[in-house]
């Protein structure tokens, strides 16, 4: 059975990946392309995709009307996310979210919709099944190695920070990491050296042209360092993570945050 897909956010640099995966991917089928720039446009013209027209839309709600889709990806700003999940869901669409700065009250929240919608909810930090093993092997060093700091780089156009990859790997390392309160007084001769905190981690963001999306997680302990690191060299290293999402919607219930929860280890 094919799926149909409307993508949020289509012409971005996310989006238009997502639309290249649909079209050359069975099983799934782009139904409606919404945007902001280049309205009434046919998406895979302009992305050079021997497909059949969809035009870009503007409005998500006019585009879930007219195609009832199956599922909606969105891929479009932290400003915006939460009103698109929240016209998803009461449409009753199962939705899949690649676009970051959700916190956990914003997972409160769409958890209470999707009770109330009976529809479900795949949100993703990172789509990279590398970025996960990432994650999933910081998580591993954590219970042997009491020191840890995570630095983030991304693109110069990246909009949140840090990442939610990296307050996601603060997290799991949070989880099972035996750390102790520092014994050093730092003095911060510029406000903010020391990166920002989540938990027991200090977090350092970088944001340059040129960069995709990587991150290191680097450990300390008594005479040894451990780095682990990912590299996404370009976008096309997220739509096998995206691939899963759409395929797994049949299988979750509710809303699962993490590509993780999707995978086996």
């Amino acid at each position: 059975m094919t799926k149909e897909v409307i993508v949020n956010g289509a012409l971005g640099k996310m989006g238009q990946e997502v639309v290249k995966l649909l079209n050359r991917t069975d099983g799934f089928k782009l139904v409606s392309a919404v945007d902001k720039v280049d309205i009434g446009e046919d998406i895979h013209k302009l992305l050079g995709v021997s497909a059949p027209v969809v035009e870009i839309e503007s409005d998500l709600a006019e585009a879930i009307s007219k195609t009832e889709p199956d599922a909606v990806v969105d891929f479009t700003t932290p400003q915006v996310v939460m009103e698109n999940i929240e016209t998803g869901l009461e449409n009753g669409i199962n939705m899949v979210i690649g676009t970051t700065g959700i916190t956990e009250a914003d997972i409160d929240k769409i958890e209470d919709w999707t009770e109330e919608a009976e529809a479900k909810v795949i949100i993703a930090p990172n789509f990279a099944v590398g970025a996960i093993l990432m994650m999933k092997f910081s998580q591993m060093a954590a219970k042997y190695l009491d020191q840890a700091e995570i630095i983030e780089l991304h693109h110069d156009q990246k909009l949140d920070a840090p990442s939610g990859t990296a307050i996601k790997t603060a997290e799991l390392i949070n989880e099972v990491q035996n750390a102790t309160e520092k014994e050093v007084d730092e003095i911060e001769k510029i406000i903010g050296a020391r990166g920002g905190e989540e938990g027991n981690i200090n977090i350092h963001s970088v944001r340059l042209s040129g960069l995709v999306a990587h991150q290191e997680v680097l450990f300390g302990g008594v005479g040894q360092t451990l780095k682990i690191r990912h590299d996404s060299i370009n976008r096309r290293s997220f739509m096998p993570g995206v691939k899963l999402a759409l395929e797994s919607l049949d299988e979750v219930d509710g809303v699962v945050y993490g590509l993780e929860k999707l995978m086996e280890f």
